[in-house]
């Protein structure tokens, strides 16, 4: 199962975005994203050397109304290119969790890939904003990728009072969240499931 490649790359095209995307589960957490979006831009970086991801991103959206196209959309399509890239999941752990501190933030993370979307998002951010990003629309990221990634996703921000600290650690504990569960474990034969398949 080592041997075989996890890597995927998609296109997706509307009159709102434009997405060229890759990612390789076997990684070693090299990025090269441009968003258009700094700070999302920023927070992927970190999803990507955090949980050894390859992740390359090419976003054309339209920014100039607001941010919320982008993001929703970037969504879908990171949530797209992980499930393509795990094929039927066999082997792996299927779980994983991470609490993780970022300075006076702390952030957890817990995920199954089951094939059944589902966020609880439970994080209350000190600020409405980020740079010039309105907070909420990470909710919006997030519930997109669940959906493509078919992904049951419960993430929780139990300390904080700095708004980029507390996203930071989400997207960080986000990653080591998703790297356990994607590894292989040999004593997982086909998939994690009694009921034979993930969906």
């Amino acid at each position: 199962m080592d041997s075989e490649k996890r890597q995927a790359q998609l296109e997706r095209t509307t009159r709102e975005t434009a997405i060229k995307l890759a990612i390789n589960i076997d990684g070693s957490g090299k990025s090269d994203i441009h968003t258009g979006i700094g700070f999302l831009d920023h927070m992927l970086e970190l999803f990507a050397k955090h949980g050894f991801f390859d992740l390359t991103i090419e976003e054309k959206g339209d920014i100039h109304v607001d941010y919320h196209h982008s993001m929703e959309d970037l969504g879908l399509a990171l949530g797209s290119a992980i499930a393509k890239a795990l094929g039927d999941k066999a082997g792996i752990r299927r779980y994983g969790s991470c609490l993780l501190p970022m300075d006076e933030a702390l952030a957890e993370v817990a995920l199954d890939l089951s094939g059944r979307p589902y966020l609880v998002y439970n994080a209350n951010m000190p600020a409405g904003q980020v740079g010039d990003i309105d907070v909420r629309l990470f909710h919006e990221f997030f519930q997109a990728l669940c959906v493509k990634a078919g992904m049951n996703l419960h993430i929780r921000l139990l300390a904080g009072e700095e708004t980029h600290h507390c996203l930071e650690g989400i997207f960080k504990a986000f990653a080591k969240a998703l790297d356990q569960a994607t590894q292989y474990d040999s004593r997982v034969q086909g998939v994690l499931s009694t009921k034979g398949c993930l969906d």
